[in-house]
């Protein structure tokens, strides 16, 4: 009989679905909770780093960065080939921002700040329901993160034009420390006792046990917080959907091209192709939330992202073992 964190993880993408559905029927309901609810999603996402952390054998990440080949796929797409879609999407004749008509600054901002980054957290989680190389994806997290903390503010101002617009490197390092580095500690000093300690054994447990409920107080913590908002701008809001659709749905045939040019194995290629198709808005939305007011439209923009990408996730992670086989 499987364990109740197996039974969590198999039902996990239709529970964070609801959970998602939760903090919008809340956020829209009780406006007032905005406030508070932003406070602790950083708490939040770090536990469920931390959790994401324990599931995977930190002994091995030292192999895994120095599988080469599979860290240069996923730079050379994430950083190379995303950026070329990107501004696709948004700056030439043929994005669908464009072709819907001016488009408010704020909004162009928040699609190319969460398009440009990539995932470093649930990612993880949904590329082992995928048949990926997870554990290399989590070796690369913390790499991806610092990249695209560098990368970002000179992307950025590219993919928006005339824009004025300063993206500060401080969210991007208090992420690093706040969701990468302190979560690997705490994980990698929990399982270097296990064996020794039964608060470490402890640890581990819950963090089995804890996977799913933390993801889905996170997206519940993150919709809630940011409903309210974007119901009342709805229709500037709806200006970002086909473009998130069309991102993903690239992403795939690309994600399997850059995964045969570096020759990567099966379980890396559907690794690297999870990876270009799934974004960072749990982590960039921090950064959208401190633009100045008239550019608040990122953060919704931002948000939705997340509810367009749990929508496809059910199809990307069926997909992709039947894409790259």
């Amino acid at each position: 009989m499987s364990t109740l964190p197996e039974r969590l993880e198999r039902w996990q993408l239709p529970l964070c679905l609801a959970a998602v559905l939760a903090g919008f029927a809340v956020g829209w309901a009780v406006p007032a909770v905005s406030a508070p609810l932003e406070l602790i999603l950083t708490p939040v996402l770090a536990l469920l780093m931390c959790a994401t952390f324990l599931a995977v054998p930190l002994g091995q990440l030292g192999a895994s960065l120095r599988d080469v080949r599979f860290v240069g796929a996923i730079l050379v797409l994430n950083f190379l080939v995303v950026p070329g879609v990107v501004w696709m999407l948004t700056r030439t004749d043929a994005g669908l921002l464009l072709a819907a008509g001016p488009v408010d600054a704020g909004v162009r901002i928040g699609v190319a700040l969460v398009l440009l980054a990539p995932c470093v957290d649930y990612v993880i989680a949904f590329t082992g329901i995928a048949g990926g190389a997870r554990e290399r994806l989590l070796a690369a997290a913390p790499l991806l993160l610092l990249v695209q903390g560098i990368l970002l503010p000179v992307y950025l101002p590219l993919m928006v034009g005339g824009t004025e617009l300063t993206v500060e490197p401080g969210p991007f390092v208090e992420a690093l420390v706040f969701l990468i580095v302190i979560p690997l500690i705490v994980a990698a000093l929990t399982q270097a006792t296990h064996s020794r300690s039964g608060i470490a054994r402890g640890i581990s447990r819950a963090g089995a046990a804890w996977m799913v409920p933390l993801m889905m107080a996170t997206l519940f913590t993150v919709v809630a917080a940011q409903s309210a908002q974007i119901g009342s701008a709805i229709g500037t809001v709806l200006t970002a959907v086909p473009t998130y659709i069309v991102f993903v749905v690239l992403m795939l045939p690309l994600g399997l091209l850059v995964g045969r040019v570096f020759r990567l194995d099966i379980a890396g290629a559907r690794a690297l192709t999870m990876s270009g198709a799934t974004r960072n808005s749990l982590v960039v939305l921090p950064l959208a939330l401190a633009l100045p007011e008239p550019l608040h439209g990122a953060a919704l923009v931002i948000v939705t992202q997340t509810l367009v990408e749990l929508t496809a996730m059910p199809a990307v992670v069926r997909a992709v073992p039947r894409i790259i086989r």
